[in-house]
């Protein structure tokens, strides 16, 4: 069964839609403290560019075999053209990847020494969409789906300004009518506005603070209870949240369930979720089965966490890795 779901994925079509960035890191070794301030001098020996944010949960759908579109807006900068040319490297779809003249690209760099992070540099701007750059989204994005009628239509939400309120429901809507899957990773500012989605998927930070509940502790009656809350408010069809160490909880039409992390050589939690959001949608869309879901994403999740920044999970590795855990009974 776990051969034919993987080779499955590559019939979905799946649209990420949010915001991307480009995440650069620099390697070098630290060997002295500067005479200018108490800090370390950082001898850069490496630089590498990645795809960061929505175009990370992107790179995950591709590695797993998916088709592959972005829909996003960037700045019309250096920035932006190499984040577009590493996501055509990808084969991934960048037809709608729009341009601004009036944003910048989100850019995160990473000074590492001896597999640390010694500080990270952040250039972006969180300002939401003007009404010029946002109705041509809209109007390309609904334009792309009624044509194309991907399966899966992702929302990856950094608080970066391409999701604004408007956008979500615009699109939600229109992936109704055209029965469209639709799973969301949300962050706080608009984190009641996916009414109506297939998955919604926020990690514990999140629900806390939408929720205003201190969960201290994350059982079974406590998790079913932010469902319902959630609920109530969204009318989704799965809660699905990211518990960190904990593990992952799931709710769907049958119930709840809390499915426990495995022991992991933990690196770097980088990306993780962007990771598990992939293999969750692209799991559902194929299987209909939310346990299903929840385990192989929770597992996918903490193998990312094992290599030093933000990486795509290894589609070969996480089939060993699955069978080998159910193969033990877990």
């Amino acid at each position: 069964m776990f051969e034919k779901i993987f080779e499955d994925f590559s019939k979905l079509h799946v649209v990420v839609a949010g915001d991307v960035m480009l995440d650069n890191y620099r390697w070098g070794e630290v060997e002295r403290i500067s005479p200018e301030a108490p800090v370390p001098v950082v001898s850069i020996r490496r630089s590498e560019s990645r795809l960061g944010g929505a175009a990370n949960v992107a790179l995950n759908c591709s590695a797993l075999g998916a088709k592959v579109t972005v829909a996003s807006v960037i700045g019309d900068d250096e920035e932006g053209r190499m984040l577009l040319q590493l996501l055509e490297e990808q084969g991934i779809g960048t037809d709608l990847v729009r341009k601004s003249d009036v944003r910048i690209t989100t850019t995160k760099t990473r000074i590492l020494s001896r597999n640390q992070q010694m500080v990270r540099l952040d250039t972006e701007m969180k300002e939401e969409l003007n009404t010029r750059d946002e109705h041509a989204f809209i109007d390309a994005t609904l334009r792309f789906l009624q044509i194309q009628k991907p399966d899966v239509l992702i929302f990856e939400d950094y608080n970066k300004g391409v999701l604004k309120e408007n956008v979500i429901s615009k699109i939600i809507a229109h992936c109704r009518a055209l029965n469209i899957l639709v799973a969301v990773d949300p962050k706080r500012d608009h984190f009641f506005a996916y009414r109506g989605v297939d998955i919604f998927k926020p990690n514990l930070k999140e629900v806390r603070e939408g929720l205003h509940l201190p969960l201290p502790a994350i059982d079974q009656p406590e998790m079913d209870e932010v469902h319902r809350l959630l609920r109530e408010k969204l009318q989704h069809r799965i809660s699905f949240v990211t518990l960190s160490e904990r593990g992952v909880y799931y709710h769907d039409e049958n119930g709840g369930k809390i499915v426990p992390s495995h022991l992991r050589d933990i690196a770097d939690v980088s990306g993780a979720g962007d990771t598990v959001i992939a293999v969750a949608a692209m799991v559902y869309a194929l299987t209909r089965d939310a346990g299903l879901m929840a385990e192989w994403s929770n597992i996918a999740g903490g193998l990312v966490c094992e290599a030093v920044g933000v990486v795509p999970i290894d589609k070969q590795k996480l089939l060993g890795e699955i069978s080998r855990l159910s193969g033990a009974g877990q």
